[in-house]
């Protein structure tokens, strides 16, 4: 029932932005007389200022679909339910695959396309980092579902990669930083759900914070794993979490949105708060059941793979950075 909810919801909410995303693009077809976006570019480039408010009202109507999909404040709250809702499988394929093609084709739109007509969108993007950085971040910390409170964290890592495209004067820096933000938070996301999906598999289906007590005795490889991810998605150096938000501060060092940089830190101490709530379940409180986990050869396999690269990631970012370079 709670997945066929989260379906619907999706289903309603994802019609909802699709509306905004046509209607956005009728409107700059209008002013434009062109779906490429090669074309679309050009047509901004030659005539500057001069172009019709119906065009800049498109462009905005875009942003807004494109944020959504996303899950970015305050687009965000049909997120938690589909993740938790969803199969554990799922739930992983949407915050990594499903969420980078999405970044990808926003990258495409306003870092290429509406690169420049940035004073339009760049101000409300602004304003929904932030909300998207306190929202996330505040709720994430109150949460008992380990899968929901992923899910809260994931619109908090959206909204450092929403940073990068902000600091769009950068130009490939902004994507390299991208790419390397997004790698490296789907490696950590990937091995967080496959600790999720095995212990709730043990525990009837529970992701709550409980389900993780004691993990460290009942299966010390899994406690490892889970908390080299949860240090990486917290920031936490020598990871690469750490570095792919390094690489977003250094590009909003040379703008006007400075502010946003204090921000995420105050709000990213908050996140460190709820990832460590994970790894002091694991390691030190008693589980209800004292008996070993099960887990598949192939989810091991998987979990040793995601820790040495998201440590891998952390040795050596730099030479990563410039292969997405």
């Amino acid at each position: 029932l709670a997945s066929n909810e989260a379906g619907f919801k999706y289903l309603i909410m994802g019609s909802f932005a699709s509306g905004f995303l046509l209607f956005g693009i009728a409107l700059i077809y209008g002013a434009t007389g062109s779906f490429d976006i090669m074309a679309i570019r050009a047509f901004i480039s030659q005539h500057g200022t001069d172009l019709p408010a119906f065009f800049y009202a498109g462009v905005l109507l875009v942003l807004v679909a494109m944020l959504f999909k996303v899950s970015a404040a305050p687009f965000h709250f049909w997120a938690p339910d589909v993740y938790e809702g969803s199969p554990t499988v799922i739930t992983a394929l949407m915050s990594t695959i499903v969420k980078t093609a999405a970044f990808a084709a926003f990258m495409r739109l306003f870092l290429v396309t509406f690169g420049g007509v940035n004073e339009t969108w760049s101000m409300v993007l602004a304003v929904v980092i932030a909300l998207s950085l306190v929202i996330s971040n505040i709720t994430a910390a109150t949460q008992q579902s380990v899968k929901r409170m992923l899910a809260y964290s994931s619109i908090s890592h959206a909204a450092f990669m929403l940073m990068a495209i902000l600091a769009n004067n950068r130009g490939m820096a902004s994507v390299s930083s991208i790419l390397y933000y997004s790698l490296a938070s789907s490696i950590g996301y990937i091995a967080a759900f496959t600790v999720v999906y095995t212990v709730s598999k043990h525990e009837e289906g529970s992701s709550n914070i409980e389900a993780f007590n004691g993990l460290a005795k009942r299966h010390p490889l899994m406690a490892v794993c889970m908390t080299v991810a949860m240090l990486s998605l917290a920031g936490i150096p020598i990871t690469s979490g750490f570095f792919a938000k390094y690489f977003v501060f250094s590009l909003l060092i040379g703008t006007s949105f400075k502010w946003l940089i204090i921000l995420a830190i105050l709000t990213s101490a908050v996140g460190v708060y709820y990832y460590f709530k994970v790894i002091i379940a694991m390691y030190f409180k008693t589980p209800e059941k004292h008996d070993a986990i099960v887990i598949d050869s192939s989810h091991v396999v998987l979990l040793i793979l995601t820790t040495l690269f998201t440590i891998a990631l952390g040795i050596v970012p730099n030479y990563v950075v410039e292969i997405f370079g």
